[in-house]
């Protein structure tokens, strides 16, 4: 009977099982980490499967690897699960590119009600110090928080 499990406590086989356990609940937990620990018990596996090491030098190559892989492919691997982003914008710093431009009044808007204005296909909730009708078109002189401050033109 302990020759049937001392065949399933070779080196290899375990951390090849850790392995595949890290890398499976990388699934469950969110960010991109458990995912490299996994491969650093891979290439333990595959160490141990060409060649004998000591149970010391094993950890030192699941450290090794586990850390080289996550500081060098993290942000790629990141970039291609969750996706590319252009340019993140900073809305306090692109005050300037909304003053001056021009929208479309999609709702009327009335002083101290608001409304609702189309910028570059986004929808704008709007505020005018007059009444506005719809399909006007207004220029936009101010912002505050998520709200444009228009004025027809």
């Amino acid at each position: 009977m302990f020759d049937s499990i001392k065949e399933y406590l070779k080196p290899e086989l375990i951390w090849f099982m850790v392995g595949l356990t890290l890398l499976i609940l990388e699934f469950a937990m969110p960010g991109l980490i458990v995912f490299f620990f996994g491969v650093g018990a891979c290439v333990v596996a595959i160490v141990c499967l060409v060649t004998q090491v000591s149970i010391n030098m094993q950890l030192i190559i699941f450290i090794g690897a586990s850390v080289l892989s996550l500081l060098l492919l993290r942000k790629w691997l990141k970039g291609i699960f969750l996706g590319h982003t252009a340019s993140k914008q900073n809305l306090r710093e692109n005050l300037e590119d909304f003053i001056g431009q021009h929208a479309v009044v999609k709702e009327r808007i009335i002083p101290k009600v608001g409304g609702k204005v189309e910028l570059h296909g986004t929808n704008w909730t709007a505020q005018a110090d007059q009444e506005i009708a719809e399909g006007t078109i207004v220029e936009i002189i101010g912002k505050e928080n998520l709200t444009l401050k228009v004025k027809a033109l």
